[in-house]
């Protein structure tokens, strides 16, 4: 056997082993520790009070207008004095696809007052969905002086930000038309969100915010990425996006963007990395750690999908600096892929994420 073909045959090996490691990581996003947020309760004792705050009326001030496709609410859930739970029927999901959404101050005595947003996108295999960034970090009270309306989007346990390719044979679940189309035409018409957007997720959220800056770049004034995977076509990690599929009950990896040899280029259209240009003149931050235990941490500990993420965040931030591409970066050190770092992360990117929201 040749040389050549050895190192080919150990390389698919190595990958193989690869994909088969990450499918049975633990890799839904531990809470960790959170940043104190104030009250022995947790960030979310408000957030949760039972009943309806008193100033809501029946109507909850939506008018009902469904989105260019017939996508509309079907349900919808208060949760808290500006914290609302919407039910969609989505015709690019097939099915009904949550959102959580925090109103600003002021949303209800200004009825004609278009808002900033910020969308906060979470990781996959979180059972938590779109509740995480509100159960996981201190955002609701961080937020509650802020007037910015913040939109938390149902992903899936891994959509993948994405339309799925399905082998040709369908575009179902297409969660970029769900979140960028349909909940936005929503919130739009009915909640008064204005045109001025953010977008910052964690883990493959990070990836889904970069996604979503560069496929459409004059949404997005601000796109943040915490523990992002920013490089899906770098060495070994198309491996890593099989094994968290698998993990998560697609075993036909492929349905996603097809198989990333045969089909390269569908892979490259979705890889941050390989569209850069798209991201120029929107203010970018990348975050991540070493996956060694840090100061959040309860205990020392060591994750393997930190250390990755940290990996395509940096090949990303050299891709955009070579490209004359400006970018604020935070590789902190020590630090694991869990929620601590990233609620930090929230409130250090903030400034940046923000700049260009305020009239």
């Amino acid at each position: 056997m040749s040389i050549r073909r050895t190192l080919r045959v150990a390389g698919r090996a190595l990958a193989l082993s690869l994909v088969l490691v990450i499918s049975q990581l633990p890799v839904a996003t531990a809470p960790g520790v959170a940043a104190d947020s104030g009250g022995d309760n947790g960030p979310d004792t408000e957030l949760f009070s039972s009943g309806l705050p008193s100033w809501v009326h029946d109507g909850s001030g939506a008018r009902g207008e469904p989105a260019d496709n017939g996508a509309r609410v079907v349900s919808r859930n208060w949760v808290g004095q500006r914290a609302l739970d919407l039910g969609i029927r989505s015709p690019s999901l097939a099915d009904v696809g949550m959102v959580r959404v925090l109103l600003p101050p002021g949303w209800r005595a200004q009825p004609s007052k278009e808002w900033p947003v910020l969308y906060l996108l979470h990781g996959c295999c979180e059972p938590a969905d779109y509740r995480s960034w509100t159960e996981f970090t201190d955002v609701r009270r961080f937020v509650a002086d802020k007037p910015v309306m913040v939109v938390m989007p149902s992903d899936g346990s891994a959509g993948m930000y994405s339309q799925w390719r399905n082998f040709g044979m369908a575009t179902v679940p297409d969660w970029e038309t769900f979140h960028l189309t349909e909940v936005r035409q929503i919130l739009e018409r009915n909640y008064n969100a204005g045109t001025r957007r953010a977008v910052a997720g964690v883990s493959i959220g990070g990836f889904g915010a970069m996604h979503y800056a560069f496929r459409r770049p004059d949404m997005f004034r601000a796109a943040a990425s915490y523990s992002g995977m920013l490089h899906t076509t770098g060495p070994f990690v198309p491996e890593i996006v099989k094994g968290i599929l698998i993990r998560e009950g697609y075993y036909d990896w492929r349905a996603l963007w097809g198989d990333d040899r045969a089909n390269r280029e569908l892979w490259r259209a979705h890889n941050p990395y390989n569209n850069v240009g798209a991201l120029r003149g929107t203010d970018l931050y990348v975050s991540g750690g070493n996956g060694i235990g840090g100061p959040l941490d309860p205990k020392p500990k060591f994750d393997a999908l930190e250390p990755a993420a940290l990996y395509t965040s940096k090949l990303f931030v050299r891709e955009l600096r070579t490209n004359g591409i400006s970018v604020t970066t935070d590789f902190y050190g020590r630090g694991t892929h869990s929620w601590p770092y990233w609620e930090r992360a929230l409130h250090r990117s903030w400034p940046m994420l923000t700049a260009d929201l305020y009239e």
